[in-house]
This record gives C-alpha cells, sequence and structure tokens, in this order.
C-alpha cells in the first residue's frame, strides 16, 4: 500500500470579479469574500513535515492579499480594464496579451471564473512550494476555491 501525506493551508481574501461573457446576473461587477484550500501531498516526510507551514502560508497569503485581496479580478478583454487602471484601481487580469510577471499565472484563462481563480492559485502555490523545503516529491495536489458559502470550484493536479 502507497502512503501519502498531505497538508492544507486555507486564505480569504475580498476581490470583486465579472463574467459578461455569460448571461446572468455575473455579467455585473460584484464582490465576494473567497476562501482558497490548497492541499500539498507528499509520498514522504522530510523532517516530519511535507512543507513548514508557516513558510507556505507566508507565501500563500502575501501573493494573494499583494495581488487580488481588495482589488478586481477582470478578463483582460474586458472594456472595464482601462476605466479601472484609469483610477488607479487594484486589478488582476485574466489571459492578458500583455501580461505583468505575476499575471503570466493567468495565462491562458480568459476570465475570473471561481474554476479559473482555483487553477490560477494551483500555479501561485506551486511556484511558492518549489522556493521552499519540502518532502521529496511535495506537490500541489488540489486548489479549492469558494466565492459563497454554497458556489465553490476544485483544481486538482494530474496523476503523478
Amino acid at each position: 500500500m502507497t502512503e501519502l501525506h498531505a497538508v492544507t493551508v486555507r486564505h480569504n481574501f475580498e476581490t470583486a470579479h465579472r463574467l459578461p461573457h455569460l448571461a446572468g446576473k455575473c455579467e455585473n461587477l460584484h464582490g465576494h469574500s473567497w476562501w482558497a484550500e490548497i492541499t500539498v501531498t507528499a509520498p514522504q516526510l522530510a523532517a516530519g513535515t511535507v512543507v513548514e507551514f508557516g513558510a507556505f502560508k507566508r507565501a500563500l497569503r502575501e501573493w494573494i492579499d499583494t495581488f487580488l485581496d481588495h482589488g478586481a479580478m477582470l478578463g483582460a478583454t474586458d472594456p472595464l480594464v482601462p476605466v479601472l487602471a484609469g483610477q488607479g484601481s487594484k486589478l488582476y487580469r485574466f489571459g492578458a496579451d500583455d501580461p505583468t510577471e505575476q499575471e503570466q499565472h493567468a495565462a491562458g484563462l480568459g476570465w475570473p471564473s471561481v474554476e479559473a481563480v482555483a487553477q490560477l492559485l494551483g500555479r501561485v502555490a506551486t511556484e511558492a512550494l518549489h522556493t521552499l523545503p519540502r518532502a521529496a516529491g511535495a506537490y500541489v495536489s488540489h486548489v479549492r476555491v469558494s466565492e459563497t458559502a454554497v458556489n465553490a470550484a476544485s483544481w486538482t493536479a494530474a496523476q503523478r
């Protein structure tokens, strides 16, 4: 029997988004109290851990708080992008042709749906994990993002 060890880090953030390409309420700019749960899995422990919680939490929380919290997530082609940017609003663009270094995490993700946010945070967490001491074979295995108390989406790593 193969054993796996896993740790999960949770963090919340307040961010607006809109999905104008979909019909319905989500066409409107609106905000959520998002919750992210990021799980790291490893086949063995190193010094009794998968990854040191404190360092991993700090890396994730710093990225989320810097680039997403109290801002807006929009598709790069959304007509609100130049308006909000022109007002100096905090803005994170999905699928930009001219991404900032941090927006490169959203390459190929056209709109900030909860599914795309889960995939984005999977990419961010993977990058953060690779900068930290960790157990051999540790990887980001699962991300769950809730945008409301009743709506959530998950991203799961491909089989390793």
